[in-house]
């Protein structure tokens, strides 16, 4: 397929921010866009300011005439009228993953897998490279905050930054230049059945690095890498002694300071824009790859610091001397812990009061005692119902099923649209929301509503 000969591409799940990033890299190439998505949000809004046609009805009679192609997430139900449509009049269609996979093809694609960390370390990896000369091409997964958009586009440079997701295996379809993979915990159960089979497919795209490619793994993973002559492997840690890891690491105004130790030497005084302590180990991962594409050490050093953040990654929304709240995408346990710690690092002594909504009912089943155990650490827990996203609903397998099994005395079930009385009646010294669903759309009205006490 050429995708230089398309005019006209519709996408089924436009609003996702992986969707929406592919949308905005053709409508740059001149390519008409349209297409659908069950809710309108801030950001299919901002898509159709942009000048694309997006409706929120599943209506075939909505699609445009003409369509070259149709692009779609696995997010997609099966029984969506319009992709059942698409698939039974011959349309040409195809997965998100397989069009990223073409795109990058020809280039030096630098992918970022791993069950956690990957928008953050991708973000920073664009980031790094668009300041400095090397410059490069990125899909983030999500809105950086620096650029505000989720897509970066040069015409200068053969690099593009893309995430590797390993639902539904798709990262399977990159073969990239260099590969950064930051984690690789058990996840997406209802795809793999259990955690080796992540493991062999991690393994898998390790396989699919290109020649004389670069393999940028955390230290410590469980995963049977076989050294291979055709690209180089480098480890990377938080601080433990690896080709590239942190040291001297200080809290100084709500940052952290560190030392880059490389090969032979050190980049000293990195000061880090984010917060949050899971943030230096995710910097390091960044810098590895900017340090081995020959980004100047003052440019790594400015980089860093003016690095503004993702939206919705430990995002903070209110912060005053008396009263903190942090928005964070966390849904995976480990991502829970490590969010919760940073935040205890950050403010030792204070109350944390968490609003955690679950995302899909089968995570929730599959790791219902590591989510209890990852909550127990904050002091004060409110559950929303699941998200449900793509899954319908699984027998006996509800947010009351998981607050049960949180060892903490104060913890409550709370609705939606109860949350922000909820919030009102509480004593709070710092509020983390945290969730991947539609949790997102009451971080406004709470911060709202917070800064009337402030």
């Amino acid at each position: 397929m050429n995708l230089n000969n398309l005019h006209s591409i519709y996408f089924l799940g436009i609003g996702g921010i992986g969707m929406s990033g592919m949308a905005r890299y053709f409508q740059a190439k001149g390519v008409k866009i349209s297409g659908y998505d069950k809710t309108s949000t801030a950001l299919t809004q901002k898509l159709i300011e942009e000048g694309m046609d997006i409706h929120f009805e599943d209506n075939i009679n909505l699609i445009p005439s003409i369509i070259d192609m149709v692009v779609y997430t696995p997010a997609i139900p099966s029984d969506n009228k319009e992709f059942v449509y698409f698939t039974e009049n011959g349309f040409e269609i195809k997965k998100r993953s397989e069009i990223l996979g073409l795109i990058i093809k020809d280039k030096k694609g630098i992918a970022v897998a791993g069950t956690h960390g990957k928008t953050t370390v991708s973000t920073l990896i664009a980031h790094l490279l668009k300041q400095s000369d090397v410059d490069c091409t990125a899909f983030l997964g999500g809105i950086s905050k620096n650029y505000n958009t989720n897509l970066l586009l040069s015409d200068k440079s053969d690099y593009i930054v893309v995430e590797a997701d390993e639902f539904d295996k798709s990262f399977l379809q990159l073969n990239p230049f260099i590969a950064v993979i930051t984690s690789a915990d058990a996840d997406h159960l209802d795809i793999y059945g259990k955690k080796e089979k992540i493991n062999e497919s991690f393994t898998q795209f390790t396989e699919q690095i290109q020649k004389n490619g670069k393999l940028i793994i955390k230290h410590g993973l469980d995963l049977q890498i076989s050294i291979k002559d055709f690209f180089e492997i480098y480890y990377y840690s938080f601080n433990t002694k690896s080709n590239f890891y942190a040291k001297n690491i200080k809290l100084k105004d709500g940052l952290y300071n560190f030392d880059f130790v490389y090969p032979f030497d050190e980049i000293k005084d990195i000061t880090l824009g984010l917060p949050g302590l899971m943030n230096v180990e995710n910097a390091v991962a960044a810098i590895s790859v900017a340090f081995l594409l020959g980004v100047d050490e003052d440019d790594i050093r400015k980089s860093l610091k003016s690095f503004a953040g993702i939206k919705r990654r430990f995002e903070y929304q209110v912060k005053t001397k008396d009263l903190v709240y942090i928005d964070d995408y966390a849904h995976h346990p480990e991502e829970l812990k490590a969010c919760i710690n940073s935040v205890r690092e950050l403010y030792p002594g204070k109350k944390i009061t968490g609003v955690f909504q679950p995302h899909l009912y089968s995570r929730t089943r599959d790791f219902a005692d590591e989510f209890a155990n990852s909550l127990a650490l904050l002091d004060e827990v409110i559950l929303l119902e699941i998200y449900p996203a793509r899954e319908k609903a699984i027998k006996n397998v509800n947010s009351k099923m998981l607050l049960d099994k949180i060892k903490v005395q104060n913890k409550k079930l709370c609705s939606g649209t109860g949350l922000i009385d909820e919030l009102k009646s509480r004593n709070i010294e710092i509020l983390l929301t945290l969730g991947a669903g539609d949790i997102d759309q009451l971080v406004e009205p709470i911060k709202n509503s917070l800064m009337l006490k402030v």
